[in-house]
C-alpha cells in the first residue's frame, strides 16, 4: 500500500462518476431517438393501411355503380390523396381488392385491402 502526502491513499476512480453521467445520457438520448423513428414508421403503416382501405371502398363503389367513374382510376385517386401509392388493383365480380406502397425511413411498405360485398 503506497501512502501519499497527506496520509491519504490515492483514488483511481476520481472522476468516473462524470463519464458514468455522459454514458447513461447518451444512453438515453439514442433510445429515445430509436423510439421516436420507430413511432414515426408505424404511424407511415397505419396511414398506408387507411390509404388502402379507402382505395379498396372507392373502386368497390365505382364497381357497383355508387360513383361514376373507372374503380382503379379512382382508387389511384384516393391513395394520392393518402401520399402513398397505388400498386394493384383487380376487380373481380362485385369486389375490389387493391394493394398501396409507400417507403418509411427507407423501408418499402406494401399494404393491400379488399371491399365489396361478404364472401
Amino acid at each position: 500500500m503506497t501512502v501519499s502526502r497527506g496520509g491519504r491513499r490515492p483514488r483511481a476512480d476520481a472522476g468516473s462518476g462524470g463519464v458514468l453521467a455522459i454514458a447513461i445520457v447518451g444512453t438515453t438520448v439514442v433510445t429515445a431517438l430509436a423510439g421516436l423513428s420507430i413511432g414515426s414508421a408505424l404511424a407511415v403503416r397505419q396511414r398506408a393501411v387507411a390509404a388502402a382501405d379507402a382505395a379498396a371502398l372507392a373502386a368497390a363503389d365505382a364497381l357497383l355503380g355508387a360513383v361514376p367513374g373507372d374503380p382503379c382510376a379512382l382508387a389511384a385517386e384516393v391513395a394520392a390523396a393518402h401520399r402513398v401509392a397505388l400498386a394493384a388493383c383487380e376487380l373481380g365480380g362485385a369486389e375490389a381488392r387493391v394493394v398501396v406502397s409507400t417507403e418509411a425511413l427507407g423501408v418499402p411498405i406494401s399494404v393491400g385491402s379488399r371491399a365489396g360485398p361478404t364472401p
